[in-house]
């Protein structure tokens, strides 16, 4: 784990590994934290740094009151894995569970259909 620092009046987040600088920055627009790219050097990748850039952006978005938008395709990504609203997205997959206990897909085209 690194140490992120945030440098709000730049819009960037750093995380320092040994000599070696990664970032993340974004423009803010209103209320609309815009995350446009994210850099790590190849001799500290691999090591999550990218994403504790985006988990330290996403808190002080959220402490804002900010909502993002991701531009570059790593935030991209990584909000498909990590939805930004764990409240809702818990209620999506239990939806998603229900419907698939009610209609599996082994059922036949006729199951619930008029007869």
């Amino acid at each position: 784990m690194s140490t992120i620092s945030h440098d709000p009046s730049a819009h960037r987040f750093t995380a320092s590994v040994k000599d070696h600088r990664a970032v993340l920055d974004y423009t803010l627009h209103r209320s609309v934290m815009s995350i446009m790219h994210t850099h790590v050097p190849p001799p500290i990748e691999g090591r999550g740094i990218a994403a504790e850039l985006m988990g330290a952006a996403l808190t002080a978005a959220w402490a804002e009151g900010w909502t993002v938008n991701p531009v570059c395709s790593y935030a991209v990504a990584y909000l498909r894995k990590h939805p930004i609203d764990p409240q809702k997205q818990h209620v999506e997959d239990l939806l998603d569970e229900a419907l698939d206990e009610s209609f599996p897909a082994s059922d036949s085209p006729s199951v619930g259909g008029s007869s």
